[in-house]
């Protein structure tokens, strides 16, 4: 897919035609994004690879299709089973926000992922991001997607800098804008081509750059890769914390068939203080329930 390169009324004109023609050619294949995927594959994509990588999310997205084709079969599920389901994904409450937003697609809008942005972002779980995300990819709509893959990409061509800062700004949203192809079918394709460029190519740590479609048009690399000179950047732990921890019981509850005893909770973490402390932050969340003085399920 091409587009014309006018420049003259798309700022993005002379970056589209070399970007699509490499998105065609490099694109990885992944059943999100083939012809035949529904809305509702589209937005279980779009839960599921919230900061957690491709590798891990598609057999679990491909058992999910399986099991709920469509937000109704999902609906009539308990929630744990949503959770269950989920797996290792990481960050659970994704998989109960799932659930009620299919409850919520079944009950307001007759059981269809609803195409525009607004409708989608009152939807449970979903925010800015992924509303633009589904309205774009499931849909075809003109919106910028801004993940973290594009804003890289974009800060780097356009802006000279190594990354993006640590939040998204007025600037930011308003260059990916301008940068969009004018007809929205183009723009759908588009969006998801500087995500893969992003992902493949023009990564955080090591870049690609001798593989780049615009490389001869980056401006930073034009100036020599300066690194980054923003504010730092905050790097997250795992072992030892309280996420850690709420995954380790997590896991026996989601292993198993009924509810669990209190003490099978105890030989998977052995810190008291922390472990009760988790114990109560997931039934607070709604990933656990207590139904006995010491057992514990799904909710």
């Amino acid at each position: 897919m091409t587009t014309t390169c006018d420049t003259a009324t798309n700022p993005g004109g002379v970056l589209h035609e070399p970007v699509l023609e490499w998105y065609a050619e490099h694109a990885r294949d992944l059943p999100w994004r083939a012809p035949d995927a529904t809305p509702w594959g589209v937005m279980v994509s779009e839960f599921m690879l919230q900061q957690t990588p491709v590798s891990r999310v598609l057999p679990v997205w491909e058992r999910w299709m399986e099991e709920w084709p469509t937000p109704a079969a999902l609906a009539a599920e308990e929630p744990g089973e949503a959770v269950r389901a989920w797996g290792r994904l990481g960050y659970p409450r994704r998989a109960l926000r799932l659930h009620a937003a299919a409850r919520s697609i079944v009950e307001h809008h007759g059981g269809e992922v609803p195409s525009e942005r607004d409708e989608l972002a009152a939807l449970p779980g979903v925010g800015e991001y992924t509303a633009a995300a589904i309205a774009t990819f499931a849909h075809g709509r003109r919106h910028a997607v801004l993940d973290t893959n594009v804003r890289r990409v974009l800060a780097r061509i356009e802006g000279g800098t190594a990354a993006p800062g640590a939040s998204l700004t007025v600037a930011e949203r308003r260059r990916a804008e301008q940068l969009l192809p004018q007809e929205p079918a183009v723009a759908a394709v588009w969006s998801v081509a500087v995500m893969e460029l992003g992902a493949l190519v023009c990564r955080a740590v090591t870049p690609l750059c001798e593989r780049c479609p615009v490389a001869e048009r980056c401006r930073w690399r034009a100036a020599g890769h300066p690194a980054y000179d923003g504010p730092a950047r905050r790097v997250q732990t795992y072992a030892g914390t309280d996420r850690q921890c709420r995954g380790r019981l997590l896991e026996v509850l989601r292993t198993s068939e009924g509810p669990v005893h209190r003490s099978n909770l105890e030989r998977v973490w052995d810190a008291v203080e922390q472990r009760e402390r988790c114990l109560t932050s997931l039934v607070d969340d709604g990933l656990a329930v207590q139904v006995g003085p010491s057992t514990y399920r799904l909710p």
